[in-house]
């Protein structure tokens, strides 16, 4: 009885690990997914903003 007793306490310590595990790998998926999208939409405003200073130097008559 003991050894079973053992085991299911051993049982009940690792699904803890693999909750925290699974709760880990969800948060560092969703930081990765953000960090990305500004990344992202930092190279757009970027790109925007170059093309307007461009054309603004283009207008400026020298």
């Amino acid at each position: 009885m003991r050894h079973y007793m053992g085991v299911l306490l051993v049982a009940m310590c690792l699904s803890g690990c693999a909750v925290v595990t699974v709760a880990d790998m969800a948060v560092s998926t969703a930081a990765t997914v953000v960090k990305t999208g500004v990344k992202a939409v930092g190279s757009a405003v970027d790109g925007v903003t170059s093309l307007a200073k461009s054309s603004d130097e283009e207008k400026k008559p020298e």
